[in-house]
């Protein structure tokens, strides 16, 4: 199991370099199902991964004149501080076990999974039902209202801290919808904005977790390495279609995680 974790670990790396997200989504199933990490160690995990491998992108896309430097960080303002205070204080202080229902107990690590799956559900269904229109305002990131940006950055600085997602399956179509970036800009400012809310949401689980440096190590830089493998990807194909993908993926996996879950809860 640890070869195909490792291969898939490298495809958490082409995923974010190809659509700029969906690298938590992967991450997540493969710490958790094929390295057997427990779903809330995989959250900190996640973070890490994510993080570095999305910094390594937006770096790449950044060079491109792809990243939109404003946007990014009135997003990271608020989702930045709302994730490290997030892993600090309020993940160590879910119980374990936190409601028993007749026979069932739900855990912490149930109510992970079966949330991230729902997360990944409505995003999906939201991205492939989303009607774009064909012109987009290179300057629209400009005129887009302060609040929103800022109201947009809590919500996935949130999710991010709770579930360990970088958030991109988010970003995409806030900064598609809201902020109208082409979605060649939006692929880019959004690997920015990952990287420095995982990045430093994961500081905020240091000492609270025991961590595998060595594993989580390894997995990263196939991460990294797969990232340029996406990236190069992402000049042959036309941003509809990432768009279109990306939406089909994310419900296929969220409706697997769902599945699997509930039925051997």
């Amino acid at each position: 199991m640890e070869i195909a974790g490792y291969f898939a670990s490298a495809l958490i790396g082409i995923s974010l370099g190809l659509i700029g997200g969906g690298g938590s989504i992967l991450t997540m199933p493969v710490l958790v199902y094929l390295f057997n990490v427990s779903p809330a160690l995989a959250t900190s995990y996640s973070l890490f991964v994510v993080g570095s491998s999305s910094l390594v992108g937006a770096w790449n896309n950044y060079k491109n004149g792809l990243v939109r430097i404003r946007t990014a960080l009135l997003f990271g303002i608020a989702s930045i501080a709302t994730v490290f205070l997030t892993r600090k204080f309020i993940m160590p202080a879910i119980p374990e076990e936190i409601a028993h229902i007749r026979s069932h107990t739900i855990t912490k690590e149930l109510l992970i999974m079966v949330l991230f799956a729902a997360l990944m559900l409505s995003s999906a269904v939201s991205m492939i039902r989303a009607v774009l229109g064909s012109k987009t305002n290179a300057a629209a990131d400009k005129s887009t209202p302060l609040l929103k940006l800022l109201m947009n950055g809590l919500g996935i600085g949130l999710v991010t801290g709770l579930l360990g997602a970088g958030g991109g399956f988010l970003l995409i179509p806030s900064l598609v919808l809201l902020v109208r970036l082409p979605m060649k800009e939006a692929i880019g400012t959004s690997l920015l904005i990952i990287a420095l809310n995982s990045l430093i949401g994961f500081t905020g689980d240091l000492g609270h977790q025991r961590i595998d440096w060595g594993l989580l190590l390894t997995i990263s830089l196939m991460s990294i390495a797969g990232i340029f493998v996406g990236g190069h990807l992402s000049k042959r194909i036309r941003g509809e279609k990432l768009k279109a993908g990306f939406g089909w993926f994310v419900l296929a996996m969220g409706i697997y995680i769902m599945a699997r879950e509930i039925l051997f809860a």
